[in-house]
């Protein structure tokens, strides 16, 4: 069926906006409740969703981060090694720790790179679906008292109560 909590959310407020009115009424409508309750349901099934992708990029971000660490920690071991294979004369040994130094150095910096690249990349994403969630959010709440509204209304029994105007709640 629909794919996105938004996709949902219209789906829903198309049936309701679309729906029936009642004989009589203006502000009464009549809903298919098994419908509208699928809709509902897969609305609260996308949302555990949408927060697993959000853990999958912490996950993510944390084997980056190891990734890069463990990468600068095999670059350490090799200067390493490569320093006590030229440790037979002064000046190769002068040269050897000024590379070791240097690619140390670079490790790093790549390594802070990385992690920061990492922790830029998860920060937007994590952004990027905190904001989806909330505008999703947003809109059931929107419907939802808009949805209150219609059945409020359609519970009095006056009729001296005004209809929803979702304009003049903005």
């Amino acid at each position: 069926m629909a794919t996105g909590v938004e996709e949902l959310l219209d789906m829903l407020f198309e049936m309701i906006d679309e729906a029936k009115s009642m004989p009589l009424s203006s502000d009464k409508c009549i809903l298919e409740r098994d419908k509208a309750l699928d809709l509902l349901d897969e609305i609260r099934g996308q949302f555990p969703m949408e927060l697993a992708e959000a853990k999958k990029l912490i996950a993510a971000r944390a084997d980056y981060i190891a990734s890069a660490k463990r990468e600068g920690e095999l670059i350490r071991k090799q200067a390493e090694e490569k320093a006590k294979q030229m440790l037979s004369e002064d000046e190769l040994l002068a040269q050897t720790k000024q590379k070791a130094n240097e690619m140390l150095r670079t490790a790093e910096e790549r390594s802070r790179d990385l992690r920061k690249a990492a922790n830029d990349y998860c920060e937007d994403a994590l952004r990027r679906t905190e904001e989806a969630v909330a505008e999703a959010y947003d809109e059931i709440k929107k419907s939802r008292a808009r949805f209150r509204a219609l059945t409020g209304a359609a519970s009095s029994s006056s009729g001296s109560r005004q209809p929803y105007d979702v304009e003049a709640e903005d």
